[in-house]
């Protein structure tokens, strides 16, 4: 039994989906989800569901009964502090595993485990703490180390269609790995259905190459067929802007403090390799999913 947590999500829905194809027939699949009208039908007709929030205690505990593996992923709440976030949402998590004996969890992450901004990186340094206290519970837990993803843009897509541009905070020629969350849904895939590895670790999912915010505007200048640039935003614009829309002062810090720290090399400390690499590219990704978000 492999139970999936944010199955409506981003990752967790290509995961889903990703499981449904391939995963043998004797492996049931149980999913937590808020809202299961949120699941297609033909989904709803091949899974178990559990009906609610993967932070309460009491859902957690039964939804892991007889698991023999757990999908993690926190969806952040931004009317809290990071770590109330992050590692007290998963609190529940931890004591349930344990007491029902979970053998492995997949858990997405980021990258910056071991580099000097590691302790001062926000949400970041929330999340590495969250894999530590999943790892204090003695299950087979792999992290996946995660950049920041293309779909990120996504939320630039208006922006990009009125006005031709997109924001960030990094240092316009700052080059740095990125990946598409379908990547990282295989990545979670393959953990999930092998199950023979043992211990505690992170599995760093860096997309094919290290792209910079000068070499997106030039791809998808190319590949929308129109002109777009990218603006540097403060650190200040950007603060005031989310704690305007209603967000948690320390919420608001823990963006901004990760934001620097990605300037400051947090996701440079992972090298690359045949392994660390995902296949899905830019190119491909702004033909796929940014060209119709931003064209139609």
């Amino acid at each position: 039994m492999i139970v999936i947590t944010a199955p409506t999500g981003n990752i967790g829905s290509h995961l889903l989906s990703r499981l449904l194809r391939s995963a043998p027939a004797e492996e049931g699949l149980r999913v937590v989800v808020r809202d299961p009208a949120r699941l297609p039908d033909e989904v709803r007709e091949r899974v178990e569901v559990i009906t609610g929030s993967h932070g309460d205690p009491e859902v957690v505990d039964r939804a892991f009964a007889d698991a023999d593996a757990v999908f993690w992923l926190v969806p952040p709440d931004s009317s809290l502090t990071p770590e109330a976030a992050y590692s007290g949402f998963t609190r529940p998590a931890a004591q349930a595993l344990a007491a029902h004996g979970v053998g492995h969890v997949v858990g997405v992450s980021a990258l910056g485990r071991g580099t000097p901004v590691a302790d001062r990186a926000g949400l970041v340094t929330a999340s590495l703490a969250m894999d530590d206290l999943i790892a204090s519970t003695g299950v087979a837990h792999r992290a996946l180390a995660c950049p920041s993803f293309f779909e990120n843009l996504l939320e630039e897509a208006d922006s990009i269609r009125e006005n031709g541009v997109f924001t960030d905070l990094v240092d316009a020629d700052r080059k740095a790995p990125m990946v598409a969350v379908a990547d990282i849904a295989a990545a979670a895939a393959a953990l999930l259905l092998d199950r023979t590895w043992t211990g505690a670790g992170s599995v760093p999912v860096l997309g094919p190459r290290d792209l910079s915010p000068v070499d997106l505007a030039r791809i998808m200048t190319e590949q929308l067929g129109r002109p777009v640039r990218y603006e540097r935003q403060s650190y200040d614009d950007l603060s005031s802007a989310l704690v305007g829309h209603g967000l948690d002062a320390a919420f608001v810090q823990g963006i901004v403090d990760m934001k620097r720290a990605k300037d400051d090399g947090l996701d440079a400390g992972v090298p690359r390799t045949d392994e660390s690499s995902s296949p899905t590219t830019f190119e491909q990704w702004c033909v796929q999913v940014l060209k119709p978000a931003v064209l139609t």
